[in-house]
């Protein structure tokens, strides 16, 4: 029988590693890390610096780039050592998921063990991690310029890719796993995709603020600012207008942050309209966990403003942001198939 449960486990597998990435990147991400490997290896890049004499050649090629001459300038080899950790732990991670996705993948594919339509969305998982790896590489190299920062837009395209990768691999397992056709509501369905599509674009707003650190300022909520909706600075940070909603920090944050009203706001209507139009269990708790994911969600979010973005919260809310993707996916698929 193609496409058995060990094509499910796989998945799932790629599934719970992107998961692990994606955490790892956050970290990666928080303790200002992502810039401490300047060079790409694909091989022998996998293994760390094992002497004293690899390690001092990794930070004088360190010292060579923009962020150690203008912020890090300080820096003992220990103090490299710490960043430098995250940078290629993250980077193994990615490595690893390429071998855990493209060896069984010719495995099942030898031994006939997968459908045509199945090979088909493969292909499509194995182009989506390639362009991953391509983007984390391009997202580095923009601070290896002038700036001692990564582009917020590539750090956007990065992370998004990331999260659409996992959306799609969950989908394809439960393509798998639920093979039954039934009908479904058609308006429901629709208003479940919008709810995902504005997820996807809370999330690239999630990671413009990152970029920016745009966390770190206007650390009060529900006002941006003591006694302001919007601060002043929400537009007059760059010209044209329409820039200080992409680049300024007030901006994004603005977006971010008001933008969470309407994920809530979509999920509550999913929820009220879900309960009258669920017809089994799994329909039922696709919905109820939305909401207390999206509640838990909110709740971090606003924690890590206040607190201005301490790692473990910044990272929570990362984690958040995967789960409440998860779940929309989930139930998305269990009103579509």
């Amino acid at each position: 029988m193609k496409d058995n449960k060990k094509v499910i486990y796989w998945l799932l597998t790629g599934c719970t590693l992107i998961f692990i990435m994606v955490v790892v990147g956050g970290i990666t991400r928080l303790t200002h890390s992502g810039l401490s490997i300047s060079n790409y290896k694909l091989i022998s890049g996998t293994l760390p610096p094992m002497s004293q004499t690899e390690w001092q050649a990794a930070f004088d090629l360190y010292k060579q780039y923009p962020e150690y001459q203008k912020l890090n300038y300080n820096f003992t080899l220990e103090d490299f050592k710490d960043i430098y950790f995250w940078e290629w732990l993250h980077r193994v991670i990615g490595r690893f998921i390429g071998v855990v996705f493209i060896i069984p993948f010719l495995y099942f594919l030898l031994k006939r063990q997968l459908t045509k339509p199945t090979i088909k969305k493969c292909i499509i998982l194995l182009i989506l991690g390639g362009f991953q790896g391509f983007l984390g590489w391009y997202m580095v190299k923009s601070g290896l310029v002038d700036r001692p920062d990564v582009s917020h837009y590539r750090l956007a395209m990065h992370l998004t890719t990331a999260f659409i990768t996992f959306a799609y691999t969950l989908w394809v397992a439960l393509d798998l796993w639920f093979p039954e056709r039934k009908e479904v509501n058609i308006s429901f369905r629709n208003l479940l995709r919008v709810g995902l599509v504005v997820l996807l674009v809370q999330i690239i707003w999630g990671a413009f603020v990152a970029g920016l650190d745009a966390g770190w300022i206007h650390n009060h909520w529900p006002l941006m600012s003591d006694g302001k909706l919007i601060h002043e600075t929400v537009t007059l940070e760059q010209n044209p207008v329409w820039k200080n909603f992409v680049e300024g920090k007030s901006g994004v944050q603005f977006i971010h942050r008001y933008l969470a009203y309407v994920v809530v706001a979509i999920v509550a209507v999913i929820w009220y309209k879900g309960r009258k139009i669920a017809q089994n269990r799994l329909q039922h708790q696709g919905i109820n966990v939305l909401v207390f994911l999206v509640f838990v969600q909110f709740v971090l979010g606003v924690f890590t403003l206040i607190l201005q973005v301490p790692v473990v919260l910044g990272v929570l809310h990362q984690v958040g942001a995967f789960f409440l993707l998860a779940a929309f996916t989930f139930t998305l698929h269990r009103f579509s198939k």
